[in-house]
């Protein structure tokens, strides 16, 4: 059933949506559509060691507060997809902004993590309906491949930018206001966007699109559910404890059952013929290992540079935009050289690049230099730069035109299954470490249980004992926090190379099974596929 507010979008939108079409203007509200969703993960991070202290979040909180926007967005992104080609992107782009802006301004409000919780999640319901749309309108307006490439460089350079732009604006709202004034940014962000898309964006449809597959949109978000709430849960409960060992096998079960519905049933969420091509089954898994790597970094530098390394909040963010201009400048780069090359070399040197940049950061410690870090975020950049927006383009170079909202959505949900399973992973492993290796035998009972929920809530602690033990706090609180940031190095370290494995695995299996060069799309013609495009033909009237 459609939302009581889509006819009226529909009736009050037709005269604009006549208008000829202006490029410019509409792959400008693309990208800030592009900026608004990425830059609400970014931003959200530079705040969790404030939201440790302030709303008292533990580190399992700071798992789900960033993840629950990631799973919503990765569950859904395949329905809002599949939505948008049968009832209008444009629609369901103005739609999802508006309902960003809402979850943005409930999420502001939020007293505690659970609350917070909430709303991150009915924001990453918004963010699986709008994120989808930019790429199959991109696919519609942009039909030559040449043009499209173009165009594609800049979508990607718009989440370098959210990477950049989000720690700079929320470290600096945080050091002023409160922080929920980062969540009223996203939703002023979302509120421009908004504007914009009603002017300039065109809307477009796949007339023959079939009906949702509701049992497909059930079965996948349980499975991708039940794998990171076991993941989160497994550093309380124990990786090969019975809760979590049962857990990874429900969802592997619900897995299979799903991919067997989907072979099976006449209309599938997910046309699993995708994956019998070569192309696009790799570039899928590289932009997973990718978003998985880069998410993974982004929840733990920000902890580490905040609570090891002592910076503020907007210091934090200045710090981090090395990796956000390397990002910029590598997607930009990347199509191009893919063109003169080929995907196979450009995506497999994005993974070296990032596996080598995890390898290096793996020797990180307390005192190591700014400008070592530097040298790793301005590899780690490129990596996913070089990886990211060649790989979009063979994952959306094998679809038909009219699947342009299907394999748009396929491509989102690659990075947001990625960066949920990212943090989620990386996050656990370092939590495990951490707290392995944080030895509070001899510390006061007060103290042992918040020093093991975070290294923020573990220097909070610390502070507290000194403030109100004396000399002995003094030194109780100086032994704590020495601890809980050695331990909380060796967490991260240990979290760098499982990214590290992952992404040089991935490189691996991208020089073995990523074609060089455009091959036939699924549905389409195969002479006409390295002079065109997906989404060369419907374009259409509301």
């Amino acid at each position: 059933m459609l939302p009581p507010c889509y006819n009226f979008i529909m009736l009050t939108l037709r005269q604009s949506s006549t208008r000829s079409v202006n490029k410019t203007a509409v792959l400008i509200t693309l990208c800030l559509a592009v900026f608004v969703v990425n830059v609400s993960t970014t931003i959200i991070n530079i705040a969790l060691p404030t939201l440790a202290t302030e709303i008292g979040a533990s580190t399992r909180d700071l798992l789900w507060i960033v993840d629950a926007f990631n799973l919503a967005f990765a569950a859904l992104v395949l329905a809002g997809g599949s939505l948008s080609d049968r009832f209008g992107r444009r629609p369901m782009l103005l739609i999802g902004l508006g309902v960003f802006l809402i979850a943005s301004m409930g999420g502001a409000l939020s007293s505690d993590s659970t609350t917070l919780i909430v709303w991150r999640a009915v924001a990453g319901v918004a963010a699986a309906m709008v994120y989808p749309v930019t790429l199959s309108i991109l696919a519609n307006v942009f039909t030559e491949r040449s043009e499209r490439v173009k165009a594609l460089g800049l979508w990607g350079a718009a989440t370098g930018l959210s990477v950049a732009v989000g720690p700079v604006v929320g470290g600096a709202l945080l050091e002023s206001f409160w922080w929920g004034s980062i969540l009223v940014f996203n939703g002023a962000a979302a509120a421009g966007t908004l504007l914009f898309a009603v002017r300039f964006v065109p809307d477009s449809r796949d007339p023959a699109t079939p009906p949702l597959d509701y049992v497909g949109l059930v079965l996948s978000t349980v499975a991708l559910g039940t794998l990171v709430y076991s993941i989160i849960e497994a550093p309380d409960r124990g990786w090969a404890s019975v809760p979590t060992l049962i857990g990874f096998a429900i969802a592997a079960i619900i897995l299979a059952v799903f991919v067997l519905h989907e072979i099976r049933v006449e209309h599938p969420m997910l046309d699993v013929r995708l994956f019998t091509n070569l192309r696009f089954t790799a570039a899928s898994g590289a932009v997973t290992s990718a978003f998985f790597a880069l998410f993974g970094f982004i929840f733990l530098v920000t902890q580490y540079f905040q609570s090891v390394r002592d910076y503020g909040a907007l210091e934090t963010g200045v710090r981090m935009l090395p990796v956000a201009g390397s990002i910029a400048v590598a997607s930009v780069l990347g199509p191009r050289l893919a063109v003169l090359i080929g995907s196979k070399v450009v995506v497999a040197l994005g993974l070296v690049s990032l596996s080598a940049a995890f390898g290096w950061a793996s020797t990180l410690s307390i005192d190591t230099g700014y400008w070592t870090i530097v040298g790793q975020m301005v590899l780690l950049g490129a990596g996913i730069g070089l990886t990211s927006t060649p790989a979009t383009e063979a994952i959306m170079g094998v679809v038909s035109p009219e699947k342009a909202g299907m394999g748009s959505a396929v491509n989102d949900a690659t990075r947001e299954l990625g960066g949920t399973l990212g943090v989620a992973v990386i996050g656990s492993v370092a939590l495990s470490v951490y707290r392995d290796h944080l030895h509070t035998e001899s510390l006061p009972e007060q103290l042992q249980e918040p020093a093991r929920e975070s290294v923020g809530a573990a220097l909070a602690a610390s502070e507290q004992a000194a403030a109100t033990l004396g000399q002995l706090g003094i030194d109780v609180g100086a032994r704590l926090a020495d601890t809980a940031r050695l331990s909380f190095v060796d967490g991260f370290t240990t979290g760098c190379v499982v990214a590290g494995v992952v992404t040089a695995v991935a490189a691996v299996l991208t020089l073995i099974y990523l074609p060089a060069h455009p091959v036939a799309p699924v549905g389409g013609d195969p002479d006409d596929n390295n002079a065109k495009v997906p989404g060369g033909t419907s374009v259409v009237d509301s």
